[in-house]
């Protein structure tokens, strides 16, 4: 089976309901995730454009939200070196994050759930 039709990335319904309430304000969305201490490894969430990703950044693939624009998701590469054998859930929890994340004033903040790749992902993106 190819990576086109797995994916490293998903997003809960909750997540995926605060993203199109989100969308309407600011447009396109994306999500980076650095690695960084505190707030910065949480998954920040940017309207497209404000965060400029680059060769220090791993594209994980898109989350289909239904109504908007799908979302990209990124993560520094030194970061996914640590987590390249998990999938990666985008969920919401009340809480307020990072300042930086467009969440933040809703009260809300972005988290990542994580499980091990099943074998057939493994084998698919090549970890096997």
């Amino acid at each position: 089976m190819g990576t086109s039709t797995l994916s490293r990335v998903d997003v809960t319904d909750a997540a995926a309901d605060l993203l199109r309430h989100l969308a309407a304000s600011y447009g396109p969305l994306m999500f980076h995730q650095s690695g960084g201490c505190c707030d910065g490894s949480s998954p920040m969430c940017y309207p497209v454009g404000m965060f400029l990703t680059g060769p220090g950044d791993e594209f994980l693939g898109v989350l289909p939200v239904a109504g908007i624009d799908p979302v990209p998701v990124y993560m520094s590469k030194a970061q996914f070196e640590y987590w390249k054998y998990t999938h990666l859930t985008i969920d919401v929890v009340d809480g307020r994050g990072s300042g930086f994340s467009v969440e933040a004033p809703e009260g809300k903040r972005f988290l990542i759930r994580s499980r091990l790749l099943t074998d057939e992902e493994l084998e698919a993106f090549g970890l096997s």
